[in-house]
């Protein structure tokens, strides 16, 4: 067995709550189009969790049911990892709508945030950094952890406002700017693999993870880019997460776990999550506004500077400096990314491009025994 990360901060209990669900969605037919990429018709996804009264911060959604859950399951799995300071000294957080004091899960965590880490093989094998999309968890990584534990020392994390990571109210340690999520991503780095390592990435967080390699490639093996923007046509988020950078509705969109986790999940490829998965990622957004409130930043700063960032990482892909041994991988049945013009790019530069016909955006979460394998072929 592995021997577990050093806990650097003080580990916490996994929150127990209790909303209420206002209305009730019933299960619906599935559309054949949607049917063709599941197993079998039992992995259907039902939004049709139980009532229960509620606490929290004025949003809806489902509840756990009694006894454990899969998040609990997760969260038991996991440490928390201090890394990155939080800057400034503002006060309490307050939130935007009435400046009530917020609850503890959107305070900044005394001088240094803590990250959600699950990690899975020995420590002594080469390191492997597995990195989620917007938006998303390091849940999402579930079925490829295991699949990297026998010849890699794998780590799964959530970003700063997602899953279990501290998620400060904007303005107060942490603004969710792609320049700080840069910065943070050096120092969970410096945390967790002080020595080389390779870097799994997926999604629109691909720009940032891009932008921290050019600066360390002494210290990457390998970079794998799993449906990165990189066209003329990513610049712009997709609707279900632009509505979230929206003037006051963003803030409202973000409260509401439904639209928050689940529409935007099942909007970017033809698959259909089981409840208990999905309860998974309605979590944070059931607990606190935190994850909302930390949702609208991002998407916010995503829709000002994803540009910029998505062109240069072009220009650091395609420069003479780069040396770094890069592979994509790519959902084919990706609804939010086109691929036209992804081979194009990625051929001109003779960078290898793994197709996966089955998986759209979340390719981690539709077919994540599969990617592992495709990894450890890529690093091996």
């Amino acid at each position: 067995m592995a021997p577990p990360l050093a806990v650097v901060g003080p580990a916490l209990a996994a929150p127990s709550f209790r909303t209420a669900l206002p209305f009730r969605l019933r299960p619906r037919k599935i559309p054949s189009w949607r049917r063709a990429a599941l197993p079998n018709d039992e992995d259907y996804y039902l939004i049709d969790a139980e009532e229960s009264i509620g606490d929290g911060f004025s949003f809806s959604g489902g509840k756990y049911g009694e006894g454990p859950s899969k998040s609990d399951e997760w969260f038991a799995q996991g440490k928390m990892i201090d890394a990155y300071p939080v800057y400034g000294d503002k006060g309490k957080a307050k939130d935007p709508f009435f400046g009530l004091t917020m609850g503890s899960g959107s305070q900044p965590s005394d001088d240094v945030f803590r990250w959600f880490c699950v990690e899975a093989g020995n420590s002594s094998n080469p390191k492997v950094l597995l990195i989620h999309g917007l938006p998303s968890q390091a849940y999402s990584y579930r079925n490829v952890l295991p699949v990297l534990s026998d010849k890699y020392h794998a780590v799964a994390f959530d970003w700063l406002g997602f899953g279990f990571s501290d998620k400060p109210q904007p303005k107060y340690g942490f603004d969710y700017t792609l320049d700080e999520y840069t910065a943070s991503l050096e120092s969970l780095v410096n945390a967790v693999a002080p020595d080389k390592l390779s870097i799994v990435v997926q999604g629109y967080f691909a720009p940032v993870a891009v932008k921290y390699a050019s600066e360390y490639q002494d210290k990457l093996n390998h970079l794998v880019l799993v449906n990165p923007p990189i066209t003329d046509k990513h610049v712009s988020l997709p609707s279900p997460l632009a509505s979230f950078s929206n003037f006051l509705l963003g803030e409202i969109f973000s409260q509401d776990p439904l639209r928050a986790s689940d529409k935007v999940l099942t909007s970017c490829g033809p698959y259909m999550m089981k409840e208990e998965d999905a309860m998974v990622y309605r979590r944070p957004y059931l607990v606190s506004g935190s994850s909302g409130f930390a949702l609208n930043a991002i998407s916010k700063a995503m829709k000002k500077d994803l540009k910029a960032y998505i062109e240069s990482m072009r220009s650091i892909l395609g420069s003479d400096s780069w040396k770094t041994k890069t592979t994509i991988c790519w959902g084919m049945r990706d609804r939010w990314l086109s691929y036209d013009g992804v081979e194009e790019f990625f051929g001109g530069l003779n960078q290898k491009i793994v197709e996966l016909p089955m998986a759209g955006h979340h390719v981690q979460e539709d077919r994540g025994e599969e990617l592992g394998n495709i990894i450890k072929s890529i690093l091996r």
